[in-house]
């Protein structure tokens, strides 16, 4: 069950009332809640401004809203495709947060002077510069690109034996990011313009799970060893990277779990976050911030199998990542609804158990949490726009505009 239930049959009736004239499946963003989740992670980045995580969002309407307040500037994009869409869109600062081997990307970037100025990529390998230099159109070097390091950001322990954290970049030292500034310097039609260095362990994993208290005090003491280390290393990092190139624009760090922590790092200069604009369920459970759940979906009861039961039409939409019941939708509203752990969330159809089930007739919304951000976006062409109890507007996703990029 969601820990958001104070004001649930509220905030149910408020949604219900705006999208009764709408037939489910659909899917809402409260304004309100994304207004107030925006205005949190401004007065946790202490100044710093942030850069929004598109994925988490999947939402041209959306990135233009949270962009146009006071503390957020640019993107961060996870595809090459995507950026460039973005940028022919109107955004002029896209950093992209993943290397590409789209080489019809880059020789649309590396041939067009708009796109090459909007639109940073990633680089932590030369052969990925060799790929872009191979898309250059012929007969020239095309514009220059843009270019950011990513440095690894795992904890490591035991000589690098016990690993915390994602598999990302293999720059680990200041000594490997400097080379390869060097390297990208030293190479015609590249310019480093940033050092990005994402801690998904600490910005990303919950440290107080409920049910779970001693290995939230675990999660918490690996988290507040890896800050350390990191901060010293990340320090350390910029410092070597700054001697190759002096002029750096940017150092990127944090995410939506980690923004205070990263702030106060004299060594970035900005923050990334996303999915604390939405806070899907894997965001419930960090003591440092509670969000309001702002993006969900409604799923139409079609079937009342029995006492204690309804079945919901479709509903089966698993979250990326190790599979496991925290990727799955949670049942928000009305409160006290539960999976039948015989079938869980269904492709077609989904039970739930629960005595708020008597209370629902056929036809009658269920809403949902995803248990991640943006990703919720894949599933649906539109949301609906809530401001109070009723819809102000209706915008499209990316799938909705045509674009599914990954």
């Amino acid at each position: 069950m969601s820990p958001y239930t104070s004001g649930a049959d509220a905030d149910k009736a408020a949604y219900d009332r705006a999208t009764a004239a709408l037939d489910a499946p659909l899917a809402v963003v409260d304004l309100r809640a994304f207004d107030a989740n925006a205005a949190d992670l401004v007065r946790r980045s202490k100044g710093k401004p942030i850069r929004v995580a598109s994925k988490s969002v999947r939402c041209r309407a959306l990135l233009e809203r949270v962009l146009a307040r006071d503390g957020f500037a640019g993107i961060m994009s996870f595809t090459l495709a995507e950026s460039l869409w973005l940028a022919r869109s109107g955004f002029r600062d896209v950093l992209l947060a993943y290397p590409s081997a789209d080489r019809v990307g880059f020789a649309e970037l590396t041939a067009d002077p708009g796109l090459a100025a909007a639109v940073t990529v990633m680089v932590d390998d030369p052969v990925q510069l060799d790929l872009i230099d191979a898309a250059r159109p012929s007969g020239g070097p095309g514009e220059e690109v843009r270019v950011c390091l990513e440095l690894d950001t795992s904890f490591q322990l035991l000589g690098g034996k016990v690993r915390v954290g994602a598999r990302r970049s293999p720059l680990r030292t200041p000594a490997q990011l400097a080379a390869l500034a060097r390297s990208v310097v030293r190479r015609p039609g590249f310019r480093l313009v940033g050092l990005m260095a994402y801690e998904g362990h600490v910005a990303g994993v919950g440290d107080e799970v409920a049910g779970k208290p001693v290995f939230s005090r675990t999660i918490r003491v690996m988290q507040a060893a890896a800050r350390k280390e990191l901060a010293q290393r990340r320090w350390a990092a910029v410092r070597a990277v700054r001697e190759v190139a002096p002029r750096l624009e940017f150092v990127n760090g944090g995410g939506t779990g980690s923004v205070q922590h990263t702030a106060a790092e004299a060594a970035v200069t900005e923050i990334a976050a996303g999915s604390g604009l939405y806070v899907p369920r894997l965001f419930d459970n960090f003591r440092s911030f509670s969000g309001r759940p702002a993006a969900l979906f409604a799923q139409p009861v079609v079937r009342r199998p029995g006492p204690g039961v309804v079945t919901v039409l479709g509903g089966g939409y698993p979250a990326s990542g190790v599979a496991g019941p925290d990727r799955l939708p949670v049942p928000h509203l009305p409160a006290g609804l539960r999976y039948d752990p015989q079938e869980g969330p269904g492709e077609v159809q989904t039970p739930l158990l629960g005595p708020a089930a008597d209370r629902l007739r056929i036809g009658d919304k269920v809403w949902f949490r995803h248990a991640k951000a943006g990703e919720l976006c894949e599933r649906f062409a539109e949301l609906h726009l809530i401001d109070g109890d009723r819809v102000v507007d209706t915008v499209p996703t990316y799938r909705g505009e045509g674009h599914a990029f990954l």
